[in-house]
């Protein structure tokens, strides 16, 4: 945790109490039916976090999209496109064919979304019911993904995933703005299922534990356990992919992601060689005095090319740097028992 959010937090520590209350309060107003929810006529999986910040919602959102094609749904995929600049109450990233929104418009993940799932809609909006209904009745769609949808209560959802980082698992568990909590642990009672990611064996151990503790006090919840798996790189300005093992070394790596020290952890483990690395905000936005910035610190280094993720790629442009740039292609591993368990949520959706 940095010195300045340490600070923040331990400020705002007197006022986690009210924030939690409050909390509270709207999941009660949602329960009791003072607060409107819309149930729609097909299936509605959530996957979200009680953590602030990064749990690797959008490669989960983007493998159970994946299964579900496979098991001949049509699912759409709804996000509130945090970050991104377009404001209607429906906005189409992608019907499944074509993809209309760029980055800057859609965020940062709905459109890695759309680029990695074709055949599957991805839509935006603040207020979700109504990207819900338009995936419904202009594309067909039989089964929704709300992306980073914990908190909203205002769709009801049949399956609720609830997704901790294994690096970070609960963080101080205290409730914003005195720790990194969304809402108090009770609000855990809501879901179904949890999902550890980016379980390395370093942090294999700390995860297990957690898993137990959430097992132990959730005994009807299940806990699955994720991990990344690099499969090949594309390049940024012909998108052709490449075997890790066939990239230019050293690679000098940058990425604005919630946990960049993970992602540099992951360019270690494929033994590729870096000359230097580049931590950036969340969602950061490549304008030009950013992308010079990096392109100086990577030609100091001498390096023989760039380095980032799948999520940054979509922000970038062509050309963008005068060395080549590839993104690293991760795909997350799971266990049987995880997928036995969404086959089995599958085919109650039918019944």
């Amino acid at each position: 945790m940095s010195q300045k959010l340490s600070s923040l937090y331990f400020f705002g520590r007197p006022l986690s109490p009210i924030y939690s209350g409050i909390m509270k309060l709207r999941e009660s107003l949602y329960h009791k039916g003072f607060k409107r929810q819309y149930k729609l006529d097909v299936p509605v999986i959530s996957v979200g976090n009680l953590t602030m910040g990064g749990t690797g919602k959008t490669p989960i959102v983007a493998l159970l999209a994946a299964i579900l094609q496979e098991k001949g749904f049509k699912p759409a995929i709804i996000s509130r496109g945090y970050g991104g600049a377009a404001e209607n109450k429906v906005n189409v990233v992608s019907d499944g064919k074509n993809t209309f929104l760029d980055a800057k418009a859609a965020g940062d993940e709905p459109c890695f979304l759309a680029a990695n799932l074709p055949g599957v809609p991805v839509l935006t909006g603040i207020v979700r019911i109504l990207p819900c209904r338009h995936a419904i009745s202009a594309f067909g769609c039989n089964i929704l993904i709300l992306d980073d949808a914990f908190q909203h209560l205002s769709v009801k959802r049949d399956l609720d995933f609830v997704l901790f980082s294994a690096a970070t698992l609960a963080g101080n568990s205290r409730v914003f703005p005195g720790g990194d909590l969304r809402e108090p642990i009770s609000a855990l009672k809501r879901c179904n299922a949890f999902i550890l990611t980016g379980v390395t064996e370093k942090l294999r151990k700390r995860s297990t534990k957690f898993g137990e503790l959430l097992q132990k006090r959730y005994p009807d919840k299940p806990v699955f356990y994720t991990s990344y798996k690099a499969v090949g790189a594309i390049s940024l300005n012909d998108t052709s992919f490449h075997e890790v093992s066939t990239l230019p070394t050293p690679l000098f790596g940058f990425c604005g992601i919630a946990q960049p020290t993970l992602f540099k952890n992951t360019i270690e483990s494929q033994n590729i060689s870096l000359s230097g690395f580049m931590p950036l905000n969340d969602h950061q936005v490549f304008r030009p005095t950013l992308i010079k910035k990096i392109s100086d610190l990577a030609q100091a280094t001498k390096t023989e090319g760039l380095i980032t993720t799948e999520k940054d790629l979509t922000k970038l442009q062509n050309n963008a740097f005068s060395l080549p740039c590839f993104a690293l292609k991760m795909k997350v591993r799971t266990d049987q028992d995880f997928l036995t368990f969404f086959e089995e949520q599958i085919e109650s959706f039918s019944n």
